[in-house]
């Protein structure tokens, strides 16, 4: 009897997300996310980049992107990547503009930002 009602209940769920794919487009679950993270919280997305290759090993361009909260500095970005980075940082390279930016720096929407630290 169990299962029965656990195979009703999953096909309910399939005809539920089917109704709303074919009325909506989507689920509406990236839409949602994406107005909870961007318009509330109002975060910013942040890529980590060089001003000399902005490929990775296996040749995928910008494969990362980090979520920061608004007023995320440079050294904010340097600590996200990881803790050696920041507890290294010596400057930031705006990599579209291939200008040396401070620790201090308010980093913007879309931002490609390459990291300098003491090795």
């Amino acid at each position: 009897m169990f299962q029965i009602g656990e195979k009703i209940f999953k096909e309910n769920k399939i005809t539920f997300i089917k109704k709303l794919l074919s009325e909506w487009g989507n689920t509406g679950v990236q839409q949602c996310l994406n107005t909870v993270v961007y318009d509330f919280l109002k975060y910013i997305t942040v890529f980590p980049g060089g001003v000399n290759n902005l490929k990775d090993s296996q040749g995928r361009v910008l494969p990362d992107s980090f979520l920061l909260p608004p007023n995320s500095t440079a050294l904010d970005f340097a600590y996200r990547l990881h803790s050696d980075f920041g507890d290294n940082f010596i400057r930031a390279i705006d990599v579209k503009t291939k200008k040396t930016i401070g620790k201090e720096h308010i980093l913007q929407e879309g931002d490609v930002i390459e990291i300098v630290a003491k090795t």
